[in-house]
This record gives C-alpha cells, sequence and structure tokens, in this order.
C-alpha cells in the first residue's frame, strides 16, 4: 500500500529538490526510488499475515509517522520469520519482523545478511495453543499429538528448545504444513490438536471454534526470550544508519499509539485490511500490551539488552539449536548502536 501521492505541481518541484538535496549529501540514505515527494520508497514485511497484532504498522502508515519521517511504506503481509529473514536478505523487502529467538536459531543453520535492529516484544508471544478436550493441557501431553503450523514459523522453529525446557521429545510431535490464515479452523475442525501461534492469537482461536482455548506459552519455560524484531538488511544498518533509525523510530510510534489505544488501532487495521474483525483485533492487541511493556519496563520501546541477548544464545547452545555452540555471538544477531536507548 502506498501513501497517497500529491498531484500538486509545487509539491513534484520541492520533491525534486528534496531529491538533489539528498543525493548532494554526505549522508545519502538511498536503499531504493524516491517518489514524487522525495519520499524514499521502502517495502516493509509483518511477521505473519495482517493478524490484530500486526497494526502498529498501519497506525504508522496512517498518522504519517513514515511520512514524517521520509518514507513511502509499501505493507505486505510476511509468512513467518524464516520467510521474512529470507525476503529481506535477498532485497524483496527492506525491513521486517520476526521472532528474535527464531532469528538467531536460523542463523545458525544459514548465513543471511540480516541483522535486528529493535524489539517489537520484550517478552516472547510464542505458544502451542489448543481447545479445551482435546487433551492436551500441559507440555507432557504434546507427545504424540497433531500441531498444525506454517512451515518456518515461530513456533515450529523454537520448538525443539521448548521442548528440550519442558522436558519433552521434541520428535514425538508431529507438525503438520498449514497455511497461516487456515490455522485457527484447522483446529476448530479437530483435524490437529493443537496449531502454532502466539498468546494474543487466543481471541481468534477461540471465535473460529466457539471453545475455549488452552494455552502453552513458550515463555513459561524460557522467561528469558524476547519476541518479535525488527529486521533489516546487514549492509542498510551499516552504510545508511540514519535511515534505519528513522525508520524504526516511526515504527515504534505506531507501536505507542496502538497499546495505548487498541481499539483505534485495529479500526485503522480494518481500512487497510478490509476482512479484520476489529472485536477480534481490539482483544489481540489488549492481550499484546503487556508484551510490549512488561510491568517495571522502564526503557524506551524497542529496547534491547545486550547481556540478555548473550543470555538467550546461550540457552541456544545447551539446547542445540545452534550448532556447532558457541558461533553465534550477540554482534551477528542484532546491531546495538540501532536500536532505541533511554
Amino acid at each position: 500500500m502506498r501513501l497517497r501521492r500529491s498531484a500538486v505541481a509545487l509539491m513534484a518541484v520541492l520533491g525534486l529538490a528534496l531529491v538533489s538535496a539528498c543525493n548532494n549529501s554526505s549522508d545519502n540514505e538511498g536503499s531504493g526510488d524516491k517518489d514524487s515527494q522525495g519520499l524514499q520508497k521502502v517495502s516493509y514485511l509483518t511477521s505473519f499475515n495482517t493478524f490484530g497484532r500486526e497494526a502498529y504498522a498501519y497506525v504508522a502508515l496512517e498518522k504519517g509517522y513514515f511520512k514524517d519521517a521520509g518514507f513511502d511504506v509499501t505493507i505486505s503481509p510476511g509468512s513467518g520469520t524464516v520467510d521474512v529473514m529470507k525476503l529481506v536478505a535477498g532485497g524483496q523487502a527492506d525491513y521486517g519482523i520476526g521472532d528474535f529467538t527464531a532469528f538467531a536459531i536460523t542463523l545458525g543453520k544459514q548465513k543471511l545478511p540480516v541483522t535486528t535492529v529493535g524489539m517489537i516484544h520484550q517478552r516472547s508471544l510464542a505458544a502451542i495453543v489448543s481447545l479445551e478436550g482435546y487433551g492436551i493441557t500441559k507440555p507432557e501431553d504434546l507427545i504424540g499429538k497433531r500441531i498444525g503450523d506454517q512451515p518456518g514459523s515461530t513456533n515450529t522453529v523454537m520448538f525443539p528448545v521448548y521442548a528440550k525446557a519442558a522436558g519433552i521429545p521434541a520428535d514425538k510431535t508431529q507438525f503438520i504444513p498449514s497455511p497461516p490464515a487456515g490455522l485457527p479452523n484447522l483446529l476448530a475442525a479437530g483435524k490437529v490438536q493443537g496449531i502454532g501461534q502466539f498468546v494474543v492469537g487466543i481471541p481468534l482461536v477461540e471465535k473460529a471454534a466457539k471453545k475455549k482455548a488452552v494455552v502453552l506459552p513458550y515463555g513459561d519455560k524460557l522467561p528469558d526470550l524476547y519476541g518479535n524484531a525488527i529486521i533489516t538488511r546487514s549492509d542498510l544498518a551499516k552504510d545508511h544508519p540514519d535511515q534505519v533509525k528513522k525508520f524504526t523510530g516511526a515504527l515504534l510510534k505506531g507501536l505507542q499509539d496502538t497499546i495505548d489505544d487498541p481499539a483505534a488501532a485495529a479500526e485503522i487495521l480494518k481500512k487497510y485490511v478490509p476482512q479484520t474483525d476489529v472485536g477480534v483485533a481490539t482483544k489481540e492487541l489488549e492481550l499484546m500490551k503487556p508484551y510490549v511493556k512488561p510491568d517495571g519496563f522502564n526503557e524506551p520501546l524497542g529496547a534491547v539488552d545486550p547481556t540478555r541477548v548473550q543470555k538467550i544464545l546461550t540457552t541456544l547452545d545447551q539446547a542445540g539449536a545452534i550448532e556447532p555452540a558457541g558461533t553465534i555471538k550477540p554482534a551477528d544477531v542484532v546491531t546495538i548502536d540501532l536500536a532505541p536507548k533511554g
């Protein structure tokens, strides 16, 4: 989706002047083309479809935060952390959202030119979600069960780490490849006993199933994990740090407004994604707020603690999620200098 372009001639002239000024600046921020208003064209991927939890990007778009920062942003739905990483690495998107732990695990398996520059969630939202009567009430119940999820999604990639922390064999749970949008209905139909889902997805699941959800949050066993992080290409972070900071700042303004007024954010999401159920999206965002800004969290939104990053990597090493152990360092997964600071 593009910001509306002005047809006024004066704006075009000013846009050309701005392009000229930027091109002559020592801080040229170009990673792509500019529109008629001199705005940098930027592509952005959500983490997972266009559920309510993704509303903050549309809020930043609707309220002009991206435009004020100098960007003409196109938002497209992502399909899981691994896919988002690959698309950003390949230049099909400039920025994206993905789970930080899944990001680190993936980089341990394949070297992609991507980095993270801030955290959307200070706590992990990853979970296995089931329904009452499906025989799942605790981690041990996952043994022998079928779990629907998008291949490469956060929940699938992280499951072995969760399983180890929970003391269950990861290979005794079968993951069934399923598209994101169909997961709640797949669960409701009883074709699987659980689905990979964020904890904020409970309202959507319960609406589809007309039953009470049962949730096994990964964070219960792995409390130090971050949730979603802002992803960009390594070269963009290195060569155009000011652009990255401005984009991140605009996105986080949208995030702040979203947790301040979830209902208004859900209405904005519906404007851009007409199939949005405003009631469900509002409930998702209300559930998301304590993950964005937990009790006792006094840092700016998006902040990253390098000590905590190292602790997460150590946990992944001990779980055998990164092989050989110790090959991934904090600097490999996050550009600390670009993360928001108090």
